[in-house]
């Protein structure tokens, strides 16, 4: 109820804030409401990407008119309303943060924008062209937007695009580079492509070694005499005067690495000749042979700018340092005519070595359970002077189930450490030169897990993993594990407990094998990394096959008839699942962020269904928001009533897709629309749950879907998200019941980050 009188109130307000957005009675006598502007373009010839040019033009248009929402201008209602004599403290406080001063007819300088329209047609090639402009006026309303008419003749087209001849060696560099130019015959003249060339040059000729080069030293003539027919002669040139030193290439002659770097170091300092760099530090921080393999500059290379962001985008991951940074000194007393000569200096500034961390946290669970929870981790940097990392974690939480049934209380204890390698650990030696964007990290993993329910059981893991990671390129990211290991051991088990399991053999099934050793693999691929990009993609995918090679080893168990390994029972399944994004940007800081989630999971040989840990769920703050964490499914079902409480719904298939409309509301504080479905299913049918859970081709009408309302409170890139929302299609109920908008209904998501 009180829900519902939430979103009436809001509704309430909504259509207040609208029915109030009329402003003609504001507008001042003789003035008229800018409404914006707009481009006519009439032109002598076909112009290509005409819509192209149109929107460049218009984007140049004075001033920018105000908001318009539904045909309706809220933000300038609210500045307005704020200029009353008693305006309120509200009104005051809106107007600080969303109202807007009011645009005028009188405001528009249409003839400074006409100059800037034939400035911005000039540097499009079009040269001579007319710009008009004409003010279409409402008396009744008030109002009055601008036509700005646009007469293009046909523009200018290259006819040829020449180097002038320069001094060595840098002639032969650039004679090379211009052969290359994207620019071709009949090309019509644009500024932009000639800023892009300059800039394009600039990039070919730093990657040769000209470290003293810089765009500006170049300069275009255009020459138009030869032609009567609106064509022109390119010639690229070196501005005059410009030093020797930038068209002459630079050598790398030294390379001083400071591994233990402090600004207020002054002392002599140990060096230490190491495959060709000079390892300049008191005493041993970091061995020198796990450091070079680091370092892809090279003594007697040309300069270049890559290589040097490469060596400094490597050691920046070795997870030691805060900060790297990378200096050239250029050796004036060597430089010839020819030749120059650069000393790089790399100084790398190391984190403190040691570091502990504390997260407090509050937990709320779909089965009623909440309750506190403490962590601790405790980190050591650079361990063996290699850039090893140790991170081992201490936590503990204390749940109890809150509302509902008879009063259950939990206490979970867990201990992890991990040891990270930023190198590759194999057996074999690996040629690191292979792997020329990063260096592999190889990661070992060691955890164990204590928990303890009251009046029902205690439940003892352990895991173990090996494996590598690393980075492809800028998008890409592997992780392979060739060694995964995790045992449960469930004991302490009561009668009430016994008899769940009794009941539900399809349950009883999943905590039979205990004992998981397998491999996994994951591939990611993020364009999310261009932040700037229109057009968005992001994928994961996962591959873990469990009980393969344990298979090779294992012995019959003549009581259960499935083998052991070491006197466990292990599991055999294969599972993989796919996690696509796709975000379109638009606006100002607004998008469609979308997404598609499929999994599938397979038991096999020893095993009749996936052990419990590794089965899906859906529903909860990062799924399906309209249903709570874990209740959703499997396909019609609601659960079992009797372990509902005590166990989340799982199934062995999942399926999810999603779609979120984001946008600004003010500084920090953003909004969503979304629509969530989805539903997770079980290819092997549950005989507790006869015709409900098993995947059919009509899976498709039995997705769980809802939509809602969601506020972010974004304080550089660290995520606060609430999301309300109601589900409008029950797969648990009966058919033709299923679709109901249960606005009044709605369920509160709080987490952390954005959920896609």
């Amino acid at each position: 109820m009180q829900y519902r009188k939430l979103i009436h109130i809001v509704l309430v307000i909504v259509s207040i804030t609208l029915c109030s957005c009329s402003v003609e009675k504001y507008i001042p006598e003789g003035e008229r409401l800018y409404t914006g502007g707009e481009v006519i373009i009439n032109s002598d010839s076909t112009i290509v990407n005409q819509n192209l040019l149109k929107a460049e033009l218009e984007s140049v248009l004075r001033p920018s008119p105000n908001t318009k929402i539904l045909g309706m201008y809220p933000n300038l209602s609210i500045h307005y309303k704020a200029q009353r004599e008693n305006p309120g403290v509200i009104n005051k406080w809106l107007n600080k943060k969303i109202g807007e001063e009011p645009v005028y007819q009188s405001d528009v300088e249409e003839f400074e924008v006409e100059a800037l329209l034939r400035n911005r047609l000039e540097n499009r090639g079009f040269f001579y062209s007319d710009v008009s402009s004409r003010f279409r006026e409402s008396e009744k309303k008030k109002r009055a937007s601008i036509a700005y008419t646009v007469k293009v003749p046909t523009p200018y087209r290259m006819e040829t695009y020449q180097l002038d001849t320069l001094s060595p060696p840098i002639y032969r560099e650039m004679i090379s580079t211009v052969k290359s130019s994207p620019f071709k015959k009949g090309m019509r003249y644009d500024l932009s492509n000639l800023k892009q060339e300059r800039d394009r040059i600039d990039y070919k000729l730093k990657r040769k070694g000209y470290y003293n080069f810089n765009p500006s030293f170049l300069i275009f003539e255009i020459d138009t005499n030869q032609y009567k027919n609106k064509r022109f002669d390119m010639f690229l040139k070196i501005k005059k005067d410009v030093p020797n030193k930038v068209i002459v290439p630079y050598k790398v002659q030294k390379i001083n690495v400071y591994p233990n770097y402090e600004l207020k170091d002054t002392l002599q300092q140990n060096i230490v000749r190491y495959d060709s760099l000079n390892i300049i530090q008191n005493e041993t921080y970091f061995k020198p042979k796990y450091l070079a393999p680091y370092i892809t500059l090279k003594e007697g290379s040309l300069y270049n700018p890559d290589i040097s962001r490469n060596t400094a985008r490597r050691l920046s991951t070795i997870g030691a340092y805060k900060f790297v940074n990378i200096q050239y000194e250029e050796v004036d007393s060597l430089r010839t005519d020819s030749l120059g000569i650069l000393e790089a200096n790399i100084y790398l500034s190391p984190l403190n070595k040691r570091a502990i961390r504390a997260e407090i946290q509050a937990v709320t669970k779909s089965n009623n359970f909440a309750g506190p929870g403490l962590a601790l981790t405790y980190s050591n940097r650079n361990l063996f002077k290699g850039g090893e990392v140790l991170n081992i974690t201490g936590s503990a939480g204390y749940e109890v189930q809150v509302g509902g049934g008879e009063s259950l209380s939990s206490i979970e204890l867990g201990l992890a450490s991990e040891l990270v390698f930023p190198r590759v650990i194999f057996p074999i030696k690996i040629n690191t030169d292979f792997f020329k964007y990063n260096i592999p990290k190889t990661v070992t993993a060691l955890g164990f897990d204590y928990l303890n329910r009251s009046k029902l059981y205690t439940l003892l893991s352990g895991n173990a993993g090996f494996g590598y990671t690393w980075d492809a390129n800028k998008y890409v990211t592997h992780k392979i594990n060739p060694i995964s290991l995790s045992y449960t051991r469930l004991s302490n088990t009561t009668e009430a407990f016994d008899e769940i399991l009794e009941e539900n053999p399809f349950l009883e099934q999943s905590f039979e094998q205990q004992f998981i050793a397998g491999l996994t693999y994951s591939f990611t691929y993020n364009g999310m990394v261009d932040t700037s990009d229109t057009h968005q993609v992001f994928l994961n995918t996962n591959v873990e096959i469990a009980g393969n090679t344990v298979s090779l080893l294992g012995q019959e168990n003549q009581d259960t008839e499935n083998n052991t390994f070491l006197g466990l029972e292990y599991a055999q399944f294969a599972k993989i699942d796919a996690d696509f994004r796709y975000h379109f940007n638009f606006g100002k800081e607004q998008k469609i962020a979308t997404r598609l989630f499929a999994g599938y999971g397979y038991a096999y040989g020893n095993s009749e269904i996936l052990p419990f840990v590794k089965q899906y769920y859906a529903g909860g703050p990062y799924s399906v928001r309209a249903f709570r964490i874990r209740s959703l499914g499997p396909g019609t079902s609601t659960g079992n009533s009797e372990s509902g409480s005590f166990f989340d719904q799982i199934g062995n298939i999942r399926l999810e897709a999603n779609a979120e409309y984001r946008f600004p509301i003010f500084n920090y504080l953003k909004g969503a629309f979304f629509v969530d479905a989805g539903n997770i299913w079980n290819s092997v049918e549950n005989e507790d749950l006869p015709g409900k859970d098993k995947f059919t081709s009509a899976f498709i009408n039995e997705l769980g879907i809802g939509g809602g309302f969601g506020l972010r409170v974004d304080v550089q890139g660290f995520v606060i998200r609430f999301d309300l929302a109601a589900p409008f299609h029950d797969p648990s109920l009966a058919e033709g019941e299923r679709w109901d908008f249960k606005f009044d209904e709605p369920i509160f998501n709080f987490a952390i980050g954005y959920p896609f």
